[in-house]
């Protein structure tokens, strides 16, 4: 059975008859149906009822309503007004824009609007550079969706996936301070993408895409990154592949493992594996190994796509063949990126000693930890309810971050590697244990690890065009 969650969170209003045990038959209703309350506003009783307010975490939308028919039909308590939460949360959306230059009088006109505006228009007109340090390009991110491949929902289309678009933005917001637009485009043509984004580009800093089915997620972006002066940066590949890294390096001062030493099985060749495969070869992985739904990914096979036949040519130097299980024996790693319950604990008894498995699959993991507790050393997921959740909030905020600061032109390899040693530096040596591998997405000491180390990898790769140093 799924476990209440603050997703489906429920704000009742109640009013209470003021009578012994009343308030105890109203929690002890929630409680036998599985509600865990999570909030009750504080109160005195006074007079003949109480009117007050409990928040209430349900499994999905039925247990909601049976919650409150439930609460309905309890003497001495009567239901004044309940909502959703999380739809509440949403109303009118969660973003707005706001001034930053006051307009108080006929001067502060002149100077934010016409005449003294042209004086600025000109200037950039003379040299474009001057935009990111004159207009929003400064601090602006475009994120770019067309809806297909949102997680754990697919093709919704556009006007469905705004609502994750803007959490994105406010997550740019809330933890680095960066602005950052949703643009959800109605086409799934990757030329009618690219084509957009490029006209789109003189007003952003950088574009993040976000959501956008392989393969032609791959196309999109290596256009867009050879069209564009700015930084290009699909998240849902190389958030996920620096998070990854990050954990994977801390991961392995547990273990007393080298990365070089490493046997590495990645489920799931899709836009995030592909990209985790590139980051840990990047990073001196010795073995890497991916399975897709149908096995091993080897070159030879004679159904793989380009972003799979490159991960064919650069992994599996033995040309494994099998099922992921077959593939699983004597892994030391193992990264899932594919879909729940795929993995099993004869599969991880199978592993090296002192196994790390990563089964990141959202919502639900290819393995859940109670099922392989015991089992693997390491165990992280990409959910937040369980310890050590990879989640890419830990990367995308300070690499943007960074890349702003120095308004750069590129996001490269190299700044990607050095936002993963800045995330797994984030955790104090004393701190990191068993289940504390990776900071918590909350931790806002991140982004100030983060955006200065990503700054210095784009001047080392001179891709900036502010050289703090300089």
């Amino acid at each position: 059975m799924a476990t209440a969650t603050a997703a489906y969170q429920i704000h009742i209003r109640v009013r209470l008859k003021n009578s012994p045990g009343i308030l105890g038959a109203l929690a002890t209703a929630i409680g036998d149906l599985g509600g865990n309350i999570a909030v009750v506003e504080g109160f005195e009783a006074k007079g003949r009822s109480i009117e007050r307010s409990i928040c209430v975490n349900c499994r999905n939308e039925e247990h909601q309503v049976t919650i409150i028919e439930a609460l309905e039909g309890l003497d001495g308590v009567d239901v004044l007004e309940w909502h959703d939460r999380t739809f509440r949360m949403h109303e009118g959306g969660k973003i707005e824009s706001k001034t930053l230059a006051s307009v108080g009088d006929a001067d502060d006109l002149s100077m934010a609007y016409t005449p003294g505006v042209a004086r600025v228009c000109m200037a950039i007109a003379e040299d474009e550079s001057l935009a990111h340090e004159y207009t929003i390009k400064k601090n602006t991110v475009a994120i770019v969706s067309d809806g297909t491949a949102v997680l754990g929902l697919g093709d919704i289309g556009p006007e469905a996936a705004m609502p994750v678009m803007e959490g994105k933005a406010l997550l740019f917001k809330e933890f680095a301070g960066v602005d950052a637009f949703p643009i959800c485009l109605d086409t799934k043509d990757p030329d009618e993408i690219v084509e957009t984004v490029e006209r789109l580009a003189p007003t952003f800093g950088g574009v993040n895409l976000e959501d956008i089915a392989s393969p032609g997620a791959f196309d999109i972006e290596e256009r867009l990154k050879e069209s564009l002066d700015i930084p290009v940066f699909h998240d849902d590949q190389h958030g996920t592949a620096v998070v990854t890294l990050a954990a994977l390096a801390n991961s392995l001062k547990l273990v007393d493992k080298k990365i070089e030493d490493l046997r590495i099985v990645i489920s799931g060749v899709g836009a995030a594996g592909v990209a985790i495969g590139k980051i840990l070869l990047n990073a001196g992985a010795g073995y890497v190994i991916g399975a897709d739904r149908h096995g091993a990914i080897w070159t030879g096979r004679d159904d793989l796509n380009k972003p799979k036949q490159w991960f064919a040519e650069n992994t599996n130097q033995d040309r494994v063949e099998g099922t992921l299980s077959d593939v699983m024996a004597g892994a030391d790693v193992f990264v899932g990126v594919s879909g729940p319950d795929l993995l099993t604990p004869a599969d991880i008894r199978k592993m090296n000693t002192k196994p790390i498995v990563f089964a990141m699959a959202n919502p639900d993991p290819e393995i859940r930890p109670e099922d392989a507790d015991g089992l693997a050393a390491i165990m992280a997921t990409g959910r937040s309810d369980y310890p050590n959740q990879i989640n890419n909030v830990l990367a995308f905020p300070g690499i943007f971050r960074g890349a702003l600061d120095v308004a750069a032109t590129d996001i490269t390899e190299n700044m990607k590697l050095a936002a993963a040693v800045a995330i797994a530096d984030a955790i104090p040596e004393d701190e990191l244990h068993a289940e504390n591998i990776i900071p918590s997405v909350f931790n806002r000491t991140v982004v100030d690890h983060v955006a200065p180390a990503v700054a210095a990898a784009a001047v080392a790769d001179g891709v900036v065009r502010v050289n703090p140093n300089a």
